[in-house]
């Protein structure tokens, strides 16, 4: 049997299932276990210091815990904290983002997901570079300016060549004031050179869901295709990390395997990461299945409801405290409303999961036949950004710190020492300020103008605040764009 080992990179020594097994009992003796919790609560909670806040986050076994515990009263000092910690680290602020699929070809047999290889009768798509231009400027038309590109794995159709072709071009497309600042990137793991060669792009964070932390499950939810292979799969964090990516990005798929399991698997794969590579998970994506052509949901005997899912995100925040959080279009308004005060830090509007879905389409038409998944908030991105701000959200369209070079562990260093939001608060205003004038309906435009005419208030230092409000002006006045801290 494996030894547990977070600092190994041998993905069944850094995600041990006997070490998840003890975690989970031992979370369950100890659900009940008052002074432990209260000692877990008081030091997941946020530090004030003379340079902001420091927090030292739980261990997958205590965090595991306080996922266990069913007091209600916990539960809800639990959600407190989470969003004490959100708004110490990341502000008001919500980072925008939209999904591109580039192309649904896979030759995997992954029994949730309808690009699975036996779908015979899901129309398969792959984006010419001509077709991604109109993707991408349908896209700034909106006024997205931060993209997470998908794919299929499909050597033939999808080999690395093409992926690195589409950064190129997307990149490349200026169409009025618009344009692509980051591509994130969401592929099949592959090796070192091809995570190199995707640095050497320009890429933003690689994003890998490990879809579920339990090997068994694992081999039987992928029983084709190379992503049947745990390690080579689990291990794809490291290899990227190896080829000079500094940002990636973790996630499971909640409801395919029992949700505690996953949790505890999840925080220790951040936790090898912090062990081995210096910097945890940039960013922890949170998707729950969905139904999406021959997929039905209720086919897997995981499901987690809406309160549990609302827990699940709280105690992340707990445990890895300066990690994005993101909650995608798979969920409805609602529940994105409630996950914002829970720790989350990015959201998807306007979002497509089909090939090709953006061009040629309004914004209340979309294509079904290549979808991924079905997309629950429907709402355009106008709508969105308008509902973030009504709710009192910074919607925020900033990549200052990719092109800055502030990633990986700068990134983090900045985070946990609370400097981040000396710049990340005015690039915040300055990108939402370019949004309004170049892209909002006139409700949107005047409910933001009013929210940045407040926020730059906020700003504390007297420089900066005037720096902003002058790069405000010539935003609104010209067309200057892109200024930064």
């Amino acid at each position: 049997m494996a030894i547990y080992n977070p600092a190994s990179q041998k993905a069944e020594e850094f995600i041990s299932d006997a070490e998840i097994r003890e975690t989970l009992a031992y979370a369950e003796t100890n659900k009940h276990n008052l002074p432990l919790i209260e000692a877990l609560l008081e030091k997941a909670r946020p530090k004030k210091t003379a340079n902001g806040h420091v927090c030292a986050g739980l261990s997958h076994r205590e965090a595991s815990v306080l996922l266990a515990c069913d007091i209600p009263e916990v539960t809800e000092r639990i959600f407190k904290i989470a969003e004490e910690i959100k708004l110490a680290f990341y502000g008001n602020r919500i980072v925008i983002f939209a999904p591109l699929y580039l192309s649904n070809y896979c030759i995997n047999g992954c029994v949730y997901c309808p690009y699975h290889a036996k779908n015979k009768h899901i129309p398969r798509k792959k984006l010419s570079q001509e077709e991604l231009r109109a993707e991408v400027i349908a896209l700034q038309d909106q006024g997205h300016k931060r993209l997470a590109i998908e794919a299929g794995e499909d050597p033939i159709h999808n080999p690395i060549d093409y992926i690195l072709e589409c950064i190129h071009t997307i990149y490349s497309i200026h169409h009025k004031n618009g344009d692509i600042r980051r591509v994130n990137v969401n592929i099949a793991a592959t090796t070192v050179e091809n995570y190199r060669r995707l640095k050497e792009a320009g890429i933003g964070t690689y994003i890998l869901f490990q879809e579920t932390y339990h090997k068994e499950s694992y081999e039987q939810l992928h029983p084709t295709g190379p992503k049947h292979d745990y390690a080579y799969h689990t291990e794809a964090m490291d290899r990227a990390m190896d080829g000079g990516i500094d940002d990636v990005g973790l996630g499971v798929l909640f409801g395919l395997e029992y949700y505690k399991y996953d949790f505890a698997g999840l925080l220790m794969h951040a936790e090898h990461l912090e062990a081995v590579h210096g910097v945890g998970p940039h960013t922890i994506s949170v998707p729950r299945v969905k139904r999406a052509d021959d997929i039905d949901p209720d086919a897997f005997d995981n499901g987690i409801d809406d309160d549990t899912f609302a827990k699940i995100t709280a105690c992340i925040r707990l445990a890895v405290p300066y990690t994005g959080i993101i909650i995608s279009t798979r969920e409805n308004e609602n529940i994105r409303s409630r996950l914002l005060r829970l720790g989350v830090s990015q959201v998807s509007g306007g979002s497509r999961t089909s090939v090709g879905g953006y061009a040629g389409y309004s914004s209340d038409e979309r294509p079904h036949d290549t979808e991924q998944f079905d997309v629950s908030d429907q709402r355009s991105l106008d709508e969105v950004v308008c509902w973030l701000m009504e709710n009192g959200h910074i919607p925020s369209f900033c990549t200052a710190c990719y092109r800055e070079g502030r990633t990986g562990d700068r990134f983090m260093s900045l985070c946990k020492s609370g400097q981040i939001l000396n710049c990340c608060h005015p690039n915040a205003l300055m990108t939402l300020t370019e949004y309004l004038v170049d892209y909002a309906s006139e409700k949107t435009r005047a409910v933001g103008f009013r929210m940045i005419e407040e926020e730059l208030k906020r700003i504390p230092g007297e420089k900066v605040r005037r720096i902003a409000e002058q790069n405000i002006s010539d935003i609104k006045s010209s067309n200057r764009r892109d200024f930064r801290f």
